[in-house]
């Protein structure tokens, strides 16, 4: 099923490039009436893209409470959560600051902003974007929600993350008394992951339909106006995969080829549809397949998707220096390194919002006398440049739950990276539900 679905998402991916491509340059006109009919056509294949983003929505928050749940549950102990957390935040707080520092060195290296050879936008300008200042004291108190219920209806990873802990604990305090619960839970991880079979069945169609909406109405031209700079980004995100891929090659070996082996799907399923919550339920199967176990991967997977964007956090730097080298803006290295350190603290306050990487560009620009309108520059191309981080963001966070694992005791039994079919009580084949979250007769997985 995993090599299918990848290769149905190629050709998804290839067939929206060329439909998106061919409609742009049939319709486009240069501003007038094709460019609202490209915008109008755009909109219905947005229609798809929506309704897939939505599917996934609506798994996120009882996938990850349950799976949560069950992982701190089966733990065993308290003293082993706090372990697993504190090494996550350790991790999450190197690699951070590694994306950022590799992003500040690379545009500074490359000066894509210098000579840009494009018209400014006046400087007093808006980007149109909601800035946002970090704010400790509500940081803290959003940690906590007010109901559980509210925050997995809202999708508030975070949140939900700090709920699950708190159920998770109590009921490994009660012991036997909270087992049917734990099992209950257990249960609702099988049906949560079947429902994620069924949803990235669609995937190839809204795969198609985004890329081909995106490239219709924005053209191939807004690329090329700024390929020199997407161009140093995407270098600079390689960078970045080799020195992630490389400490995990030191801590966990040779099997790092093999890890890619499984995340291809959900990388190239982030890649396409530039939304990390779509890669989360596949990234969460490829892993319990390479052998992290659940409660490992169920606690980092998540908590990492609020403190762990790595790809995120190199655009973040990335783009503020761009955008002071095109209005020509000279920033001294102890300016740059502030700028860094603000970046690194206010990037943690604004997990989930939509673009969160240019909400929180455009509210620290302010502090060092760059113009937001400068953003308006990269908003076209936006899109594209998302595509690369969200797959990067699915790496680093990967990375990070399969480093943690080693440094707790190895790796669980590794299943075969394309799953057969395997019969369940009613005689239905299901393909892509870890052994480790299913109740299925039959012999142990071969040891890779």
């Amino acid at each position: 099923m995993a090599k299918r679905l990848t290769t149905y998402i190629l050709i998804a991916l290839v067939a929206g490039l060329v439909l998106g491509w061919a409609l742009n340059a049939s319709i486009d006109d240069g501003g007038g009436a094709g460019s609202a009919q490209l915008t109008q056509i755009a909109g219905y294949f947005s229609i798809v893209t929506s309704l897939f983003l939505r599917l996934i929505k609506m798994i996120i928050a009882p996938l990850v409470f349950s799976t949560l749940v069950v992982g701190i549950a089966h733990m065993g102990d308290s003293s082993a959560l706090g372990r697993v957390g504190l090494r996550s935040l350790g991790w999450f707080l190197g690699a951070s600051l590694v994306s950022l520092t590799l992003g500040l060195l690379l545009v500074n290296l490359l000066q894509p902003g210098v000579g840009l050879g494009l018209p400014l936008p006046p400087v007093a300008a808006d980007a149109g974007l909601t800035k946002a200042a970090f704010n400790l004291k509500d940081f803290i108190a959003h940690l906590v929600p007010a109901s559980g219920i509210e925050a997995m209806a809202t999708n508030e990873i975070l949140q939900i993350v700090v709920f699950s802990v708190f159920v998770g604990v109590a009921l490994t305090a009660v012991g036997e008394k909270g087992a049917p619960l734990v099992r209950a839970l257990e249960g609702l991880v099988a049906v949560m992951l079947q429902i994620t079979d069924y949803v990235m069945r669609v995937a190839p169609l809204a795969v198609f339909a985004a890329v081909a909406g995106t490239l219709a109405e924005r053209g191939p031209g807004v690329i090329g106006d700024l390929a020199y700079f997407m161009g140093s980004f995407y270098l600079g995100l390689a960078v970045l995969w080799a020195v992630l891929l490389g400490v995990a090659f030191l801590i966990i070996g040779p099997r790092v080829g093999t890890l890619i082996r499984y995340l291809r799907d959900p990388i190239l399923l982030g890649f396409s549809t530039a939304s990390s919550e779509a890669a989360y339920p596949r990234t969460l199967e490829a892993l319990d397949r390479f052998g992290v176990p659940p409660r490992i991967a169920s606690f980092v997977l998540p908590l990492g998707y609020s403190f762990n964007l790595d790809g995120s956090m190199m655009y973040m730097t990335f783009a503020s220096i761009f955008v002071a080298q095109a209005y020509g803006i000279d920033l001294s290295w102890p300016q740059m390194i502030t700028m860094l350190l603000v970046l690194m603290v206010t990037s943690k306050g604004i997990a989930g919002v939509p673009r969160a990487s240019l909400v929180v560009i455009a509210g620290t620009m302010g502090m060092f006398d760059i113009p937001e309108a400068g953003l308006l520059l990269i908003l076209a191309v936006d899109h594209f440049l998302d595509m690369g981080r969200t797959a990067t963001n699915v790496i680093g966070n990967a990375v990070a739950a399969t480093v943690i694992a080693k440094w707790e005791g190895g790796f669980d039994r590794p299943e075969p990276a394309e799953i057969e079919p395997l019969p369940t009580p009613s005689g239905h084949l299901r393909t892509d539900v870890p052994d480790s979250f299913r109740d299925v007769g039959g012999p142990p997985p071969p040891v890779i």
